[in-house]
C-alpha cells in the first residue's frame, strides 16, 4: 500500500506500509519475519478485537507468535481478510476514538474446506499455544459441565477421530499428531466466558481422548496445560456505519474493521511457565496480561457483575422497545435494576481477588455501559441464553438461596428471558439458540399463566437444574417476576 491508495485494501507487511497514516498505528514490526506459534479457533471479532490485539503488540518484542485462525464453520472471515493479507482495522471507542492497524492474524483456514491444513499447524513444533473463542455452545458441554456426549458433533467425531468436525475433536486429534512426532503439547487456553474455562476444557478433552486412546488421555493429563483465563472488552458487531467510520477517519477501505471499547482485559492462570527464546511461554504480562493464582476470582465477578447484567440489561431492555445497551442503561428504571442487582444481590456472592475493588468495579461497569460510543446490540447479547444464563445468573441465585437471600430481583432477568422467547416464537423471529427448536416448543406449550408457564420452562434441564427446578422459593419468586412483567 501506498499513500496514493488508501482508498484500496490493506496490503501484506511493513514494507508495502507507507511510513505513516495520520491517526493509525500501524504494526510496530516486520510481517515477513514473523512466525505462526498460536493457532487460534473461532476468529470472530471478539478475537480480533482481543487476543489478536495483544499478540500484535507482543510481535513487536517477539515475533514467534504470530496466529493461524481457524474456523470451524464459515468461510466468512477468510473471505474477508484473505485480500488483505489478514489485515484488518481496530476501532478503540472512547472519548477520543482510536484506529489501529492488527498484523498479528497471518493466515484464516476454514476447516472444513482443508482440515489437513489445520492438522500441520496444530502438529507443527513452532505451535506452541492453541487459543479458542468459540462461544460456550462450542464445548459440547452437558449443563454440569461435562463432556456432552450426545452432542451430534462429539458423536460424529468419537466415530470419526481423525475428521473432526468440533473444536475439541480438532484439539485432541493435533495432540495425538503431537504425541506420535514426540513433540511437547501445546498449552490450550479457553477463552470464553465459562467458568472455571480451562479445567473444564482439559476434562472435556481428557475424556474424549479417553473414548479414542487411553494412553492419549493420560499423556494429556499429565502433560498439558490448559490454564484458566477471563476476558473483557466490549465489543459491537461490524456494520456498515462502522465500515464507513474507519474510511473517513484513515481513509483505508476495510472489508471487516472490529470495533470495541478502549478498556480490555486478559487474565490468565499462572501456569504456563516463564517466557524464554527457546520455546517458553509467550511473555503475556509485558503487553498487559494479569498473570494470577486466583482466576476464579476474576472470572466469577466478570460473569456475575459484568455478564450477567449484560444478560439482564438485555432481555429487559428488549421488552421495553430498546436496541442497545446504551439506550437500556439511559432508561432509569433499567439502570436502577442493573445497580440494585449488583450491589445487594450479586457483590454479596462475591468474594474480592487480591487487588480488585468490587464495589468500584461494579460503577466502572456501568461507567462503561454508558458510553455514547458503543453501540451494543441488546439482540447481539441476547444470543444462546439457554448457555450464557446458567454461569451468568443461575449461579448467583443458588448462592443467594443457600445464603437464605431473597432472589426475587435476581428472578427478573430469567422471566425476561422467557418473555423474550415467547415473544420471538410467536413472531416467528428465529430464535439463536442450540435449544432454538426445544425452546419455540416451549414457547408454544404456554397459555399466559405464570405458574403453567414458568413450568414449561424449568423442564428445560440443561439450563435449570432439578435442584433448582424443584426450589419452592425460587419457584414462588420466578413466577412473581414473571406475572410482574406481563
Amino acid at each position: 500500500m501506498t499513500t496514493e491508495t488508501l482508498s484500496r485494501p490493506l496490503r501484506l507487511n511493513a514494507v508495502s506500509f507507507p511510513a505513516a497514516i495520520p491517526g493509525v498505528a500501524l504494526p510496530a514490526y516486520d510481517r515477513d519475519k514473523v512466525t505462526v506459534g498460536v493457532v487460534h479457533f473461532g476468529p470472530g471479532a471478539f478475537h480480533r478485537a482481543h487476543q489478536a490485539f495483544y499478540f500484535d503488540q507482543l510481535l513487536a518484542k517477539d515475533p514467534r507468535w504470530g496466529i493461524s485462525a481457524v474456523s470451524l464453520k464459515s468461510p466468512g472471515v477468510r473471505d474477508a481478510l484473505q485480500p488483505q493479507d489478514g489485515l484488518y482495522t481496530l476501532a478503540q471507542l472512547d472519548a477520543e476514538t482510536t484506529f489501529r492497524v492488527v498484523g498479528s492474524i497471518l493466515e484464516v483456514l476454514v476447516a472444513p474446506e482443508d482440515p489437513p491444513a489445520v492438522f500441520a499447524r496444530l502438529a507443527a513444533p513452532h505451535t506452541r499455544m492453541v487459543t479458542l473463542t468459540v462461544t460456550e455452545k462450542g464445548y459440547c458441554l452437558t449443563g454440569d459441565g461435562k463432556l456432552d456426549t450426545a452432542h451430534p458433533d462429539i458423536v460424529h467425531d468419537l466415530a470419526s477421530p481423525r475428521e473432526p468436525v468440533s473444536v475439541i475433536g480438532y484439539i485432541v486429534e493435533g495432540l495425538r499428531r503431537r504425541h506420535q512426532a514426540g513433540l511437547p503439547p501445546y498449552a490450550v487456553v479457553a477463552c470464553d466466558n465459562l467458568a472455571d474455562n480451562g479445567w473444564r476444557l482439559k476434562a472435556a478433552t481428557v475424556a474424549f481422548a479417553q473414548a479414542v486412546d487411553p494412553v492419549l488421555a493420560a499423556w494429556i493429563e499429565t502433560e498439558a496445560r490448559f490454564p484458566r483465563t477471563m476476558v473483557d472488552s466490549i465489543t459491537p458487531a461490524t456494520d456498515d456505519a462502522l465500515r464507513a467510520r474507519v474510511e473517513a477517519a484513515t481513509g483505508l477501505t476495510d472489508a471487516w474493521p472490529i470495533q470495541r471499547e478502549a478498556f480490555t482485559q486478559w487474565v490468565v492462570e499462572d501456569v504456563l511457565g516463564p517466557p524464554s527464546e527457546n520455546g517458553g511461554a509467550p511473555d503475556l504480562a509485558s503487553v498487559g496480561v494479569t498473570l494470577t493464582d486466583d482466576v476464579r476470582g476474576f472470572e466469577r465477578a466478570k460473569l456475575r457483575l459484568l455478564n450477567g447484567v449484560h444478560s439482564t440489561i438485555a432481555y429487559a431492555g428488549l421488552l421495553k422497545g430498546h436496541e442497545t445497551v446504551f439506550e437500556a442503561i439511559s432508561d432509569a428504571d433499567l439502570a436502577r435494576l442493573a445497580e440494585d442487582l449488583m450491589v445487594q444481590d450479586i457483590i454479596p456472592t462475591l468474594t474480592a481477588p487480591r487487588g480488585l475493588d468490587l464495589a468500584a468495579y461494579a460503577q466502572a461497569i456501568l461507567g462503561r455501559f454508558r458510553n455514547p460510543e458503543i453501540r451494543h446490540l441488546l439482540a447481539q447479547i441476547a444470543w444462546d441464553g439457554s448457555q450464557k444464563l446458567p454461569f451468568r445468573l443461575l449461579g448467583t441465585v443458588a448462592d443467594a438461596l443457600a445464603a437464605g437471600r431473597p432472589v426475587d430481583r435476581l428472578t427478573l432477568p430469567l422471566a425476561a428471558w422467557m418473555r423474550f422467547v415467547r415473544r420471538r416464537a410467536a413472531e416467528g423471529v428465529a430464535i439463536v439458540d442450540p435449544l432454538a427448536d426445544r425452546l419455540v416448543e416451549t414457547a408454544a406449550a404456554c397459555t399466559g399463566d405464570a405458574r403453567a408457564d414458568v413450568g414449561q420452562f424449568l423442564k428445560l434441564e440443561p439450563v435449570f437444574s432439578r435442584a433448582l427446578a424443584g426450589n419452592p422459593v425460587f419457584v414462588a419468586a420466578l413466577e412473581g417476576a414473571y406475572a410482574t412483567l406481563a
